[in-house]
C-alpha cells in the first residue's frame, strides 16, 4: 500500500472522534519508493511533528514487535519535574553528583524511599528507571505467586504455590523444584496471546492497546472532569480535589494484566501518602476484551469482560474490577464515549501526579512499559518536599 493512502486512511479512522488535528499536516514529496521499504524511517524524515499513534499504526504495518523501543513506546517517555537534573541541582550542595543523606532536608523515611540501591546516598542510579519494566526473578515469581490476578500476593498462594511445588511432599524445596517451577522466560509472548495484525490495527483505532491521544503535558493545567463512582453514587469532580493535597491520578482496566499486576502497589502509595495526597482512579476502555485481543492469561485467572457499549455495562464491569483490586480510593468510571480516557491518554492506563496549582507535575510513559510505581513514587516524594519546603514551619516539622 502507497504510503499516502495509508496516511489519508488512518487520519480518516482517527480524527472523527477524536478530532485529531492530522489532516492539514500530511506530509508533501513522499519518496514512495523507500516509503514501501521503511514507512517508519521515511516518516520520520518529513513528518517530524507526527501524532503517536501514527508512530503505533507505522510499526503495526511494519510487524515490529510490541516493545519499549517499538511504535509509540519509544518516542513516549515519562515526564517529571523531579529527574536526576533536577534534584542535583537543588540538593548537591558539594556538587559531587551524590546527594548525601546531610544535604536532603526531608526525613529519614522519604530518604530511604529515594535511595532505590540503598547506598546511603541518591545518585543518578537512584532515579534510572530505564529497566524496571524488565523481567526478573521477582516479577517471573510474582506472576507464578499471584493466582486470582489482584496484584497482591498474599500468605494462602506462597502455600499453594509451595505445595504444587513440592509434588513429593517433602516439606522443602530444593533447587530443581525451583526450576522446573520456574522456567527461564522464552522472552516472547505466549502463542496463545499474540495479536494478529487485524487485531491491533482494530485495538488501536478502538483505543483499546491505547488512546490515539498523548495527553497533557508536564507543567500544563490538568484538564477538569467530572464523573461517578462505581457504585452510581457519588459524583467527583477534580477541580475541586485540587488544592489541599497534590492528587494521584490513576487510569486503569479490569482486563490489563500489566496494569492489575501493579494494583498492590498503588494500595501500598496509598497507604504510605494517603494523608498526604488525593488518590483517585478512573476507569477506562477495556485492553483486552473477549471480543477484541483476548489474552489467555487473564482466563486463567478469571478475568473475561466484553467490550462496554453502554455507561452502565462499563460501570457494572468497573464494579467487578473494584472489588478485585479493593484498592482503598475511589474509582470513577469514564463516560462511555471515553471523554476522560482519550483527553488524558489513560488507555490501558496511566498515572498522574497533580500538584497543588493544578499543573501536572508527573506523567508516566505509554504502559504497558511505562508501568512504574517506583518512579511515580519517588517524584511524588520529592514534590511533597518542595511543597513543605515553601513554609518555615513545614520544613522543620519535615527535618
Amino acid at each position: 500500500m502507497i504510503l499516502r493512502a495509508w496516511l489519508r486512511r488512518a487520519a480518516m479512522l482517527a480524527a472523527p472522534a477524536l478530532a485529531l488535528p492530522v489532516a492539514a499536516e500530511e506530509p508533501a514529496g513522499l519518496p514512495l519508493a523507500r516509503a514501501a521499504e521503511n514507512p517508519g524511517a521515511v516518516l520520520g524524515e518529513v513528518w517530524p511533528g507526527r501524532p503517536e499513534w501514527l508512530e503505533m499504526y507505522t510499526a503495526i504495518l511494519n510487524d515490529e514487535p510490541m516493545g519499549p523501543t517499538n511504535g509509540w513506546f519509544k518516542t513516549s517517555k515519562t515526564q517529571t519535574r523531579y529527574g536526576w537534573d533536577a534534584a542535583r541541582s537543588k540538593y548537591d550542595g558539594d556538587g559531587d553528583s551524590r546527594i548525601a543523606r546531610d544535604e536532603y532536608p526531608g526525613d529519614d523515611e522519604s530518604f530511604a524511599r529515594l535511595d532505590g540501591d540503598g547506598d546511603g546516598a541518591l545518585t543518578a542510579a537512584d532515579f534510572d528507571f530505564s529497566k524496571a519494566y524488565s523481567p526478573s526473578p521477582g516479577s517471573m515469581l510474582f506472576s507464578r505467586l499471584d493466582r486470582d490476578g489482584d496484584g497482591k500476593v498474599v500468605p494462602e498462594e506462597v502455600e499453594r504455590f509451595f505445595r504444587a511445588a513440592d509434588p513429593d511432599g517433602a516439606g522443602f524445596l530444593s533447587r530443581l523444584d525451583l526450576e522446573r517451577a520456574l522456567p527461564a522466560p522464552s522472552g516472547s509472548m505466549s502463542p496463545a496471546d499474540r495479536p494478529t495484525k487485524e487485531q491491533l490495527i482494530k485495538g488501536l483505532f478502538r483505543q483499546e492497546i491505547g488512546s490515539l491521544q498523548s495527553g497533557p503535558d508536564l507543567d500544563e493545567t490538568a484538564p477538569d472532569f467530572a464523573l461517578k463512582t462505581a457504585d452510581g453514587g457519588e459524583e467527583i469532580t477534580l477541580s475541586k480535589l485540587v488544592g489541599p493535597k497534590p492528587v494521584i491520578l490513576i487510569f486503569g482496566n479490569f482486563t490489563c494484566g500489566p496494569f492489575r499486576s501493579m494494583a498492590g502497589n498503588f494500595e501500598k502509595l496509598h497507604r504510605r501518602y494517603g494523608d498526604k495526597a488525593t488518590f483517585v482512579m478512573v476507569y477506562v476502555r477495556e485492553a483486552h476484551p473477549t471480543d477484541g485481543w483476548r489474552m489467555r492469561s487473564n482466563d486463567s485467572v478469571g478475568v473475561a469482560a466484553a467490550q462496554p457499549t453502554t455507561y452502565e455495562e462499563r460501570a457494572e464491569v468497573a464494579g467487578r474490577c473494584g472489588k478485585l483490586l479493593n484498592l482503598g480510593f475511589p474509582m470513577l468510571v469514564d463516560t462511555i464515549d471515553d471523554a476522560v480516557g482519550a483527553r488524558y491518554s489513560g488507555m490501558p492506563g496511566r498515572f498522574y501526579i497533580i500538584d497543588r496549582a493544578g499543573k501536572i507535575a508527573f506523567k508516566n510513559a505509554r504502559g504497558p512499559f511505562g508501568f512504574k510505581p517506583a518512579e511515580l513514587e519517588q517524584s511524588l516524594v520529592l514534590l511533597l518536599q518542595d511543597e513543605a519546603g515553601a513554609t518555615p514551619d513545614a520544613t522543620a516539622a519535615a527535618r
